[in-house]
């Protein structure tokens, strides 16, 4: 597995509420733990030992608190990543609060490891909230928009 990748993986680890993440690709395996201060991979990679993580604080160790969902369908994150509501700094959202979508149209964008991926919708529906800021880290899972 790249270095840079590795690093990328460190850094969104250090970025976000999450404090565990593995990633496998091919005969590489890459588990990085918050706070443990060391990173282990297994396969062909050598054990690498990193300080790129950051020791845990009392707000790293605790999970972010989630807004309660509105009642509606949740679209999730599909992945770790930075949230961004535009494809370009300073260009109009995809979606705002109250507009009509349909299945396949895209909500927003997840940043990760230097791609943009695009989130689209699952359902047809009207926006009823967006859960999150833009250019906020987010998590696998986590709910990003309500759709009624």
């Amino acid at each position: 597995m790249d270095l840079r990748k590795i690093k990328t993986l460190i850094d969104l680890v250090a970025e976000s509420a999450i404090s565990e993440l593995e990633i496998s690709e091919g005969d590489d395996r890459v588990r990085i733990v918050k706070g443990g201060g060391a990173m282990v991979a297994a396969g062909p990679t050598p054990v690498v030992t990193s300080a790129a993580a950051p020791a845990p604080t009392a707000e790293a160790t605790a999970p972010a608190p989630q807004p309660e969902p509105e009642p509606g369908h949740i679209v999730p994150s599909p992945m770790v990543g930075t949230f961004y509501r535009a494809s370009q700094p300073g260009g109009e959202p995809f979606v705002t609060v109250g507009a009509s979508v349909r299945e396949g149209e895209t909500l927003c964008v997840i940043e990760a490891m230097k791609l943009l991926n695009e989130v689209e919708a699952d359902r047809a529906g009207t926006i009823k909230a967006v859960l999150v800021e833009n250019g906020q880290p987010v998590e696998f899972g986590q709910p990003l928009f309500v759709i009624e």
